[in-house]
C-alpha cells in the first residue's frame, strides 16, 4: 500500500467512522484510534512508518490552528493562573513521575527513561480540542483544557531537547543554558507568532479574492511554524498564539461571504487532517510492536502502568491546586466537579507523537541509540490508551459532575443575543429617521422587517419556537426557489453563469438559516 493509497483509505475509514461516531455519540478521535489498530492487526496489511516530517510539519500545524482559534481571548485571561500552573508545573512532575517509573518498569536507560517522560508530559492540543468539541462545557473550563494543551508545548520540548542531549551526548545540564534554551523557545515562539499574524492581518485586510484570502489563511501556521523552527523556537507556540491573535481579529479581517468560505475549507482540511493522524497513530502500533517482537514482550503492561501514572500524578496536581483555589475565592467546601473533569481532560495525541519520531537513531559517536524504538512505541501505546480511555469516559464524567450547560441554557442565551441584536437594529433604524439620513419609505420597510424579527423571537406560536417555523418555511421557499431556477437553465431561458450566480446567493442565504444553537 503505497502513500497515496494509505491516505485514501484512511479519509474513506474516517467518513465511515465519523458517522457511527455521530450516531453512538462517542468521539471520533477514540473510535479512529481503534479501527486504526484493528486495520494494523489485520492480516495482509502492510507495516506503516509514519516519518517526523509527516506529523510536524505537515499535519500539525493547521490543526494547532484550528485549536488556537477556538480559544476565546476573554476565557483566557480569567484562567491565565491556573494555565501556568498546569502547563509548567504539572508539566515538570509528570515528566519526572514517568521517568523515574520508566527506569524501574523498562529496559530503558536513564537518559531514554527521561526523554520518554519528555515526550509524554503535555497534553496534546489536538487531541484535547478534537474531544471538548462535542463538549458543551462551561466557558472557563473549556478554556482552561485548551489553553493548557496549548501552551504547555514550550515547558515539555525544552524538557525533551534537554533529555535527549543527555541521553544522545551524555552531557551535563547547565541550568543557565536552559534558561536561554527556554526563553528561545518560549519568547521566540511568541516573537515569530505575533510577527505572522500581524503580517497575516495586514495583507488580508487587503484582499478582496476569496480563493487568494483562503490560500493565505492556510499558509499562514505553516509559516509561523517553519520560521520559528528555523530560528530554533517553538513551532507549535509560535502557531498558537498566531491562531489565538488572529481569531480575536475574525470579524475584522474579512466580510461575512469569504468567512463562510473559510469556514467551509477549514472544517474540510481539519476533518482530513485529523481522520488522517488518529488513524496513523492506530495503524502505527502494530508496526511497532512487529518490530520489537521478541525483544520485549512486557510492553503494554509498561504502557498502562505509565498511562495509569500520568492520570494518577495529574489528579494529585490539579485537586490540591483547586481545592486552594476555592477556599480563597470563599467556598466553604471544595467541589470536585470542576477539578474531576480538568483532569481527566488529559489526553496525549499529535505532538507527543511527532516529538517521539523526531528522536535521533544514533547517538553523537554513530552508535544505535538504545531504547529508541521502544521509546517510540511505548509513546504510540500510551496515547492509544489515553484517548480510548479518557476519550470514552470523558463525555459520561461530564455528565456525571452536571457542569455542562443545559441545552435550554443555550438555547436561552442565543435567543436573549438575537433579540438584542434585532433591538439595536431597530435603535439604529429610530435614529435614522430622527436625523432624515434615509427615505421615510426605506425606513419603514426595513422596520416592519426587524419589528417582525422581535416578535418572531419573542411570541411562541402553538407551542413550537416562531423562530424555527420562520426557519423552515425560509428554507422551504429558498428550495422551490432553487427547483425554478432549475428548471430556467433547462429551458434554456438562462445561461449556466446566471444559474451559478443566483444558485450561489441562495446558497448562501439558506445556510444563514440552517444553524441553530442546539444543533451545534
Amino acid at each position: 500500500m503505497g502513500n497515496v493509497d494509505t491516505v485514501l483509505f484512511l479519509v474513506i475509514v474516517a467518513t465511515v467512522v465519523a458517522t457511527f461516531a455521530r450516531r453512538l455519540r462517542v468521539p471520533a478521535p477514540s473510535l479512529l484510534v481503534i479501527a486504526g489498530v484493528v486495520v494494523g492487526v489485520t492480516p495482509g496489511v502492510p507495516a506503516i512508518v509514519v516519518t517526523p516530517d509527516v506529523v510536524s510539519l505537515v499535519v500539525l500545524p493547521p490543526l494547532l490552528f484550528a485549536a488556537g482559534e477556538e480559544l476565546p481571548w476573554r476565557d483566557l485571561r480569567a484562567v491565565w493562573r491556573p494555565v501556568t500552573a498546569l502547563a509548567v508545573g504539572l508539566v515538570l512532575v509528570s515528566a519526572a513521575a514517568v521517568g523515574a517509573l520508566a527506569v524501574a518498569v523498562t529496559p530503558l536507560p536513564l537518559g531514554m527513561a527521561f526523554v520518554l517522560g519528555a515526550v509524554l508530559a503535555s497534553t496534546d492540543p489536538v487531541a484535547v480540542a478534537a474531544l471538548a468539541r462535542r463538549l458543551s462545557l462551561p466557558p472557563r473550563v473549556q478554556a482552561l483544557v485548551q489553553a493548557e494543551s496549548l501552551f504547555n508545548d514550550a515547558t515539555s520540548l525544552l524538557l525533551f531537547r534537554v533529555a535527549l542531549s543527555v541521553a544522545i551526548a551524555g552531557g551535563v545540564v547547565s541550568w543557565g543554558h536552559t534558561a536561554v534554551e527556554f526563553a528561545v523557545l518560549a519568547g521566540g515562539g511568541v516573537a515569530v507568532g505575533a510577527l505572522i499574524a500581524g503580517g497575516a492581518f495586514l495583507i488580508r485586510r487587503r484582499t478582496e479574492d476569496p480563493v487568494l484570502e483562503t490560500v493565505i489563511a492556510l499558509v499562514t501556521p505553516y509559516a509561523a511554524y517553519v520560521l520559528a523552527e528555523s530560528i530554533h523556537a517553538s513551532g507549535v507556540t509560535a502557531v498558537v498564539v498566531t491562531s489565538v491573535i488572529l481569531g480575536t481579529q475574525a470579524t475584522r479581517l474579512t466580510n461575512a461571504r469569504i468567512r463562510l468560505q473559510l469556514s467551509a475549507v477549514f472544517q474540510t482540511v481539519i476533518f482530513l487532517l485529523e481522520s488522517v493522524v488518529f488513524g496513523l497513530i492506530g495503524l502505527q502500533l502494530p508496526a511497532l510492536f512487529r518490530g520489537l517482537a521478541g525483544t520485549d514482550i512486557r510492553w503494554p503492561l509498561q504502557a498502562l502502568a505509565i498511562a495509569a501514572t500520568l492520570m494518577v500524578v495529574r489528579v494529585a496536581w490539579i485537586f490540591p491546586l483547586s481545592a486552594i483555589r476555592q477556599r480563597r475565592q470563599g467556598a466553604e467546601r471544595s467541589s470536585w466537579r470542576v477539578p474531576a473533569v480538568v483532569s481527566w481532560a488529559g489526553t496525549r495525541g499529535v505532538v507527543p507523537l511527532a516529538a517521539a519520531l523526531s528522536i535521533p537513531l544514533t547517538t553523537s559517536s554513530g552508535a544505535a541509540l538504545p531504547g529508541r524504538d521502544l521509546v517510540v512505541l511505548l509513546t504510540t501505546a500510551v496515547i492509544v490508551i489515553t484517548l480510548v480511555v479518557q476519550g470514552f469516559t470523558l463525555a459520561p464524567l461530564v455528565r456525571r459532575a452536571g457542569i455542562a450547560l443545559a441545552p435550554d441554557d443555550v438555547r436561552q442565551e442565543h435567543t436573549t443575543a438575537r433579540l438584542q441584536l434585532a433591538r439595536a437594529g431597530l435603535s439604529h433604524l429610530d435614529y435614522l429617521a430622527d436625523a432624515e439620513a434615509a427615505p421615510e419609505s426605506v425606513i419603514k420597510q426595513l422596520r416592519t422587517t426587524w419589528q417582525n424579527r422581535v416578535d418572531r423571537i419573542n411570541e411562541p406560536m402553538d407551542g413550537e419556537p416562531p423562530a424555527a417555523t420562520y426557519r423552515q418555511l425560509r428554507q422551504d421557499l429558498l428550495d422551490v426557489e432553487s427547483a425554478e431556477l432549475d428548471r430556467l437553465y433547462h429551458d434554456g431561458a438562462i445561461s449556466d453563469t446566471t444559474r451559478r450566480q443566483i444558485q450561489r446567493s441562495l446558497d448562501l442565504e439558506h445556510t444563514g438559516l440552517g444553524e441553530t444553537p442546539e444543533g451545534r
